[in-house]
């Protein structure tokens, strides 16, 4: 992917930066020479560059830590079951802890923004603004990426240090970004907008991809594949939902339940009610991942109830009936 960074804009960046502390040049430098990898990164996967940028420095010690210097690991990331590729050898928690090892610091780059995509427990990070570096390093921190009490400070801290935050506002214009709602009606002059449980989507057609799409729409390369429970890389195909603008946390009114059809899988009900994949699992109280028999009766608007052991008293069951007035606020999607 190319840039299309304004010479400008990079004098003022470069300018910006030099204006630190001679105490923090290493710093300095470490954010002049990555910041466009950071860009690209947030462009590509939705991870604001300032956390990206933030994080590298702190766990690499500006790129000067054992890990970074001999691995090229600029995020701490430890291997874990998934891993396949190089390994080194660091102490951390415990002596001697298995780390990825990687060829160059653009694959530690990616590799941090996949393994942040690829787990269910960051999932909610996505939910917030592109540009809220805050929620982002408290989030991060929640979510157990470092085990140090002050990690969302510290990353808070360096970013406003030196205006990282400058960069997810370049990568948000490098894509014409005008907001998740925003859709090109020359784009989409051919096709049929339709509408689900309040959400727009297309039905796609023979050659369509996620970066075509993204090009064509206006979108950065994550927000459709994010909005669809998918990743950049899946194919499409032809006549395929796929959705314009978040989906929502239940169905609408009406869609109570839903009965399993042979080969159905929860992907599959996701899509047709227009239902966020991770809150119709939690809906159901099944396991991330897993698959639904046949013949199952999902819940498409209230979480299933857990049934009390007999002999214990029953906990007071508060929810919203279907009669009551919904308070989910309409965002104008």
């Amino acid at each position: 992917m190319v840039l299309r960074i304004l010479p400008v804009t990079i004098f003022l960046t470069c300018l910006n930066l030099q204006g630190q502390s001679s105490n923090s040049g290493r710093r300095v430098e470490y954010f002049q020479k990555y910041y466009v990898l950071a860009i690209e990164e947030m462009i590509r996967s939705g991870i604001p560059a300032s956390i990206t940028l933030a994080q590298g420095a702190l766990e690499s010690g500006d790129g000067n830590s054992r890990l970074a210097r001999q691995a090229n690991n600029h995020f701490g990331i430890k291997c874990h079951d998934d891993w396949n590729g190089r390994t080194i050898k660091h102490d951390d928690d415990s002596r001697n802890e298995c780390f990825r090892s990687y060829n160059s610091v653009e694959d530690s780059y990616r590799d941090h923004s996949d393994f942040l995509n690829g787990r269910q427990r960051y999932a909610f990070l996505f939910e917030l603004e592109p540009t809220d570096y805050k929620g982002w390093a408290r989030g991060l921190k929640n979510a157990g990426y470092a085990t140090s009490r002050d990690y969302a400070s510290a990353l808070i801290k360096i970013i406003e240090d030196y205006n990282l935050q400058q960069y997810d506002l370049i990568a948000l214009n490098d894509r014409g970004f005008r907001g998740s709602s925003h859709i090109s009606s020359s784009s989409l002059a051919q096709r049929q907008i339709m509408e689900n449980n309040r959400v727009k989507y297309i039905i796609t057609k023979e050659g369509d991809n996620f970066p075509s799409l993204a090009n064509d729409l206006e979108k950065m390369l994550w927000e459709l594949p994010r909005y669809n429970d998918l990743t950049p890389y899946d194919s499409l195909g032809a006549g395929r939902i796929i959705y314009l603008q978040p989906k929502r946390n239940k169905a609408e009114m009406g869609n109570k339940t839903h009965i399993v059809k042979s080969g159905e899988t929860m992907f599959d009900i996701s899509q047709l009610y227009a239902v966020k994949l991770d809150r119709l699992y939690d809906l159901n109280r099944m396991p991330y991942g897993t698959e639904p028999e046949a013949g199952a009766v999902l819940q498409l608007r209230k979480a299933l109830k857990i049934k009390e052991p007999a002999g214990e008293a029953d906990e007071p069951d508060i929810r919203v009936t279907e009669d009551e007035v919904e308070m989910e606020f309409d965002l104008g999607l």
